[in-house]
């Protein structure tokens, strides 16, 4: 599946349309209150360190910041579908009029979103791009992401790259976002090492899962049936790891989120690289799109592309996308803790000192 980026007057035209729709609140229907002032924000799962720690805290402080007083009205799926679907209904039975989504399921949106629409309520989709007519869509360039994996882990098998096998460990297949990871990592690995020897999608980015597959894996191929592992994210690559150190294997093995305990590991050398995705700047925009739709403010300055779904149905979504970049050893410094993402003393805790001063972090 591929995602279209389409720039020009049509598209703008497009985005002045949704953001013009109309002020928040204006054609509520029914509902408890808050449709002014209360904006929904729905995470799908705490398995992954990032959202509590950070996309949460960042996008409530920033909605504060801009609106004092506007309040957010918080759920986690804990990676269930249905319970994700019940939390978004109630947002809209309740009237809020502006709904901050980052779905556990991105095709079983499609209904909810429709529903909320002619209800008059805004979606921003966080993250993951939901199905459905979306105001806005906040994220990375995820294909992008996926070559930078693929190159990372082609330039840690250095020059018998040509000559490895990989084991490839993707994520779960209801998150928009793992088919574009693999995608952008296939696009480089298939020409870059021997074979990819063996994949597998991981259910709910589970490491546990991904454990259990890696030990699959090494029992299929043999423990030397392979050189390098391509882990679609950092808990998973935790599990994988456990894995390979059960059968004393170690070969290189990347990430990614930038996770306290993968840079742990990469400083260790544990894990070959992470990719540092700027979580702030995604988080703010996403809580300044929000406010602007809740106030009927134009968000076109905020949303500089256009993006289609990834089924085309819906197109022409206004989007903001941005960078990553590897992070190794040699830069968590420059990286991770120049822009505060963890201080020194979160990271280099007594078991990691010692890797911390050879890569000269005190």
């Amino acid at each position: 599946m591929t995602r279209r980026i389409v720039i020009g007057t049509a598209a703008l035209s497009m985005a002045v349309s949704l953001a013009a729709c109309g002020k928040a609140g204006d054609d509520a229907e029914s509902g408890s209150g808050g449709d002014s002032k209360t904006i929904g924000l729905l995470l799908p799962e705490n398995k992954t360190t990032r959202y509590e720690t950070f996309d949460r805290p960042i996008m409530e402080a920033k909605i504060k910041e801009l609106c004092d007083d506007c309040e957010v009205k918080y759920n986690n799926a804990a990676q269930d579908t249905e319970t994700q679907k019940k939390q978004f209904d109630a947002l809209v039975t309740q009237g809020v009029k502006v709904i901050i989504l980052d779905s556990v399921d991105y095709k079983a949106t499609k209904s909810w979103v429709q529903q909320a629409e002619k209800k008059g309520v805004k979606v921003v989709a966080y993250d993951r791009l939901a199905e459905g007519p979306i105001s806005a869509y906040v994220s990375y360039d995820n294909e992008k992401i996926g070559r930078l994996q693929g190159e990372a882990l082609v330039k840690a098998l250095g020059a018998k790259a040509k000559e490895s096998n990989v084991v490839m460990i993707n994520g779960s297949p209801t998150d928009p976002n793992a088919p574009l990871f693999k995608k952008g990592a296939h696009s480089v690995l298939d020409t870059q090492v021997k074979k990819v020897v063996y994949e597998q999608d991981i259910p709910d980015w589970s490491p546990d899962e991904a454990n259990k597959k890696m030990g699959a894996a090494i029992d299929s191929l043999g423990k030397s049936g392979f050189q390098g592992v391509y882990s679609a994210n950092d808990s998973m690559a935790g599990g994988i790891i456990t894995a390979l150190d059960k059968q004393g294997i170690k070969i290189p093995v990347g990430g990614q989120d930038a996770e306290l305990a993968g840079l742990q590991r990469v400083l260790k050398g544990d894990q070959s690289f992470t990719i540092y995705k700027q979580i702030k700047p995604e988080a703010e925009t996403t809580a300044e799109i929000a406010v602007k739709l809740l106030k009927g403010e134009k968000i076109d300055d905020l949303t500089p592309v256009k993006v289609d779904s990834l089924t085309g149905e819906f197109k022409g979504i206004p989007a903001k996308l941005y960078d990553a970049q590897i992070v190794t050893k040699d830069n968590v410094a420059s990286t991770i803790i120049a822009d505060k993402v963890y201080q020194a003393a979160e990271i280099c805790t007594a078991e990691y000192k010692a890797a911390c001063e050879a890569a000269g972090i005190k």
